[in-house]
Formats: structure tokens, sequence, C-alpha cells
């Protein structure tokens, strides 16, 4: 057993620690991109009354998770006398403290969650890739000339690649502020397109039609309203960190925000486009309506500062779990700019190669779908710790 003298939180050294405010910031404009713009493509598979419901378990069963997610990786930093364990490393403590049957196995544990969360930030910025791309090439049509998707695919690439060169998550967080700002505004400005002309409630189903509809469902919502790395990346460069979990805490305020949100938007959707919801609600607003144009544009925008926090999550990994563990680089910054170029570049070609972004979401969906469970799974060992 570890000292139960030993604080965590007080022998964290945070080289530009992240204020309460900034935190909140970071982690709202994260979880609030392309994924509300699908709540009412879930809620055509959930109904009225279903999708409100299942957005308010499946946002508990999201913070529930990363309530006891977080909580281990304190306990286990607290056993082992060090300030932070990373998801990655806990995973590792907590099996191989575990079930004799799962000691064996602890080493891989660690590194397949890398694997899977390289792989979930991964998808997440070709998504919002393709999702800018897709709406600067609609106003591009409109005013300048019409274009293949995947030249402007390549130009949002370029477009990117001096945001993600921003090292650290601190510096983000202007960017983050716009971000918010503009998705908020450009979201009221979809209400209104949503309000008008409503029709009769009465007409819209109330609940799935089939029990197969209920995974779509849960996978939008999921890719909607959770991001692990970076909710666990800003609780690790925060200057209060203990202010991060309870029901009081900047998560749980968060995640109420972003619940209201999903639903108010998710219902609106659905209640006035039915069956005909895009996989993304702007593709149903009047391409011609210089209102709906300035909507896009701002949303396309609000994504776009987002790219380097999704991206941040696999650079950190491979950088400080792989290439510079034990600080033996010679010039690690150096590195980081090679990989984070190499990153982009990738993400580009990925988009340039698949740029419907329908079944992108729904690929990221299912990921998403793993990763909680994992959350959730992963925890068992608190029993033995």
């Amino acid at each position: 057993m570890g000292d139960g003298g030993y604080k965590p939180y007080d022998n964290r050294n945070m080289e530009k620690p992240l204020s309460n405010c900034e935190a909140f910031m970071t982690l709202l404009k994260c979880v609030i991109g392309t994924g509300i713009l699908s709540m009412p493509l879930a809620f055509k598979y959930s109904g009225t009354v279903g999708g409100v419901v299942m957005t308010i378990l499946c946002t508990a069963l999201v913070i529930y998770g990363m309530q006891l997610l977080i909580k281990c990786m304190v306990e286990s930093s607290r056993r082992n006398k060090v300030g932070y364990m990373n998801f990655p490393d806990t995973m590792v403590f907590s099996f191989s403290v575990g079930p004799k049957c799962c000691r064996y196995i602890s080493e891989g544990v660690g590194c397949l969650v890398d694997i899977i969360l390289c792989i979930a930030h991964y998808g997440y910025n070709v998504v919002y890739h393709v999702f800018v791309a897709i709406h600067f090439k609609e106003l591009s049509d409109i005013y300048i000339t019409s274009s293949d998707l995947r030249v402007v695919c390549a130009i949002v690439g370029l477009l990117c690649l001096p945001l993600f060169l921003v090292r650290q998550l601190k510096y983000l967080v202007p960017f983050s502020i716009i971000a918010n700002v503009l998705i908020y505004l450009s979201l009221c400005a979809i209400c209104y397109y949503m309000i008008k002309g409503l029709p009769s409630l009465g007409e819209k189903r109330m609940l799935p039609l089939n029990a197969l509809d209920v995974p779509i469902f849960v996978g939008i919502v999921m890719f909607a309203t959770s991001s692990v790395g970076v909710m666990l990346a800003v609780e690790a460069k925060m200057a209060k960190p203990a202010l991060y979990l309870g029901w009081h805490g900047i998560l749980s305020l968060c995640a109420l925000f972003v619940c209201i949100t999903n639903i108010i938007f998710g219902f609106l959707g659905y209640w006035r486009y039915g069956d005909n919801i895009a996989a993304s609600v702007t593709i149903n607003l009047p391409a011609q309506d210089i209102i709906a144009q300035l909507t896009k544009l701002g949303i396309a925008f609000a994504v776009y500062f987002t790219y380097p926090l999704s991206g941040y999550v696999p650079i950190e990994i491979i950088i400080n779990h792989y290439l510079n563990k034990n600080n033996q680089l010679k010039h690690p910054h150096m590195i980081e700019y090679i990989l984070r170029i190499a990153f982009v570049i990738l993400v580009t070609l990925n988009a340039i190669a698949f740029p419907n972004l329908g079944p992108l979401v729904a690929l990221k969906s299912a990921f998403y779908i793993t990763i909680r469970m994992e959350d959730l799974g992963g925890n068992y060992s608190r029993i033995y710790l």
C-alpha cells in the first residue's frame, strides 16, 4: 500500500498551467464541435422523447467513466508517490496489481491505450479537415469558381499547418475562446433557421423505430459529447486539478452545459427537418442565403481552430511516451515540429483519399463506444488497489 499522506496534486510541476477559466474554455471548445451538428441526425434514429432521455443517460455515462478514470489515475499516482500518472501508465499499474490472469498483459494494455487514443484523435482531425473543406468548397463554388473537394482539402491542410505548430496548450486558449464565440453565434443562427416553419411535433417519432437504431444514436452522442484525450490533457495541465472533478467541478459543469446544448439542438433539428436531416445540419441550410453562408463560414473557422487541440493528444503520446520518454533526445523540439508537420500531411492525404463526411462520422462514433467501454471496464482494478 502507498502512503495515504502523499498528495499527488501538491507534487505536480506544470511549466505553463491552465487557470480554471482557461481549462473550462478549452474543454468546452474541444467537446462542442462537429458532433453537435450531427445531433439532429441522432434524434432521427431515437425519436424526440427517446433522444432527450438517452442523451442525458449517455452524457452521465461519459462523465461517470471520466470521473472513475481520473480518480484511478490520482490513486495510482498516490501509491507510486509521483505527481502525475498518465492514462497508459495507470492502466499498466492497475492491471499489474489486479487479478493474476491480468498481470501478464499489463504492459500490452498500456500500449493498446496509446494506440486507441492516437487513432481516435487522428480520426477526429480527419473529420475536422473534411468538414472545413466541405464548407469552404460550398462558399467557393458560389463566389469564386467550382472546385474539386480534394483540391480544397489540400488547401485546408496548408492552412492548418501554422496553427498546428503551436506546441503549448496554454497558447491555444485564445483560439479556443474565438472558436467558442464563433460556434455559439453560428448555433444561434442555425436555431433561427430550424425554428422557422416548424411542422407539427405530432408528425415526429417519439421513440426509435427498432433496436438497431439505438447503437447509431449512442455512437453519434458519444462522438458529440466526449474527447477522452483532451479531457485528460486539460486535467493534467490545470493549476488546480482538484477542482476538475466532483458535482461542481469543471468537468461536470462543462458536461451539463454540453448536454443541454445537445438536447436543444438535436430536438429542434429533427423537429424541423425530420427524416430529411443531413449528416451535418449545416448542409440543410439554404445555400444562397447570406446569413446561412456566414453561419457555415463561422462554424468552419471554429472547427479549424479546434484542429490543434485534437492533434495535441497523439503528438504528446508519441513524443512523451515513446520518442522522448527518458528525455534522451538532443533536439526534442525539432523532432516534435517534424512530427507535427508529418501528422498534418498524413491527415490531409487521408482527407483527400476519403472526403465523405457521413462514413467518417460513423467510423468515429464506433471508436468512441470502444473508448468509453475501456474507461469503465479499465477501472475495475480500483477494487484491488
